[in-house]
């Protein structure tokens, strides 16, 4: 059960004879074959929790927060969040963003009369969170910069509904597998669906960030 590391070690058993299925586990969401894979329904529910808390101070202190997400190479959770949170601007690994942009962002906030300001941010994104919001500081955006990183508060607690079915399906699923002769793959949520996916297609490929999220996230912020 796992990701890349996890899977690919999976696969090196089974290219030496051992019966073995692979379970998705990432909070990335960016594991090849799969819809969705335990734990990101628990950690995007743990990020918008510190969401609503934050934008309480957020609106009474007139302050823009900078929150960072999990994610080195994936913003599928900072993208979700922000769609859900209502973010003014999502910052992600995979799209490249100036810090011009991201201030007019929160200036154009300001000016239009809202009490504070969302940002989220991959912990990929470049710059870094605390350099990027010394950066903004430094400019002239109507709000105050602040930082917040969750860190791995969102790689724990107690699982979702979602989760705890997810996890139950895909284990179910990979001892059925296994008594049935099947093995070097991995469970996979397809749809409704839980289906095999070859451990071969898994470790060679990374599961895309729709872009249909991203514009979503854009045009729900304006």
């Amino acid at each position: 059960i796992g990701g890349d590391g996890s899977l690919n070690g999976a696969q090196a058993l089974a290219s030496q004879g051992v019966p073995v299925v692979g379970v998705p586990g990432s909070i990335d969401n960016d594991i090849y074959g799969t819809d969705m894979a335990i734990g990101v329904d628990t950690a995007l529910n743990t990020i918008v929790d510190a969401i609503d808390k934050l934008r309480d101070t957020a609106s009474s202190h007139n302050r823009a927060f900078l929150v960072e997400t999990m994610g080195r190479h994936s913003g599928y959770l900072a993208v979700q969040a922000g769609i859900v949170t209502g973010a003014e601007i999502v910052l992600i690994p995979e799209m490249p963003t100036s810090v011009e942009d991201v201030a007019k962002v929160i200036d154009d906030s300001y000016r239009r009369g809202k009490t504070h300001a969302i940002v989220v941010v991959a912990e990929g994104f470049t710059p870094q969170t605390t350099e990027l919001a010394a950066q903004i500081n430094a400019m002239d955006v109507g709000f105050t910069t602040r930082v917040t990183i969750l860190g791995h508060i969102q790689r724990g607690g107690k699982p979702s509904g979602f989760d705890r079915m997810l996890a139950s399906r895909l284990g179910f699923k990979a001892v059925d597998f296994l008594l049935h002769g099947q093995t070097g793959m991995m469970t996979g949520l397809n749809g409704r669906e839980i289906e095999p996916v070859p451990f071969s297609l898994v470790v060679s490929r990374k599961r895309p960030l729709p872009t249909e999220y991203l514009n979503m996230a854009r045009t729900l912020a304006q």
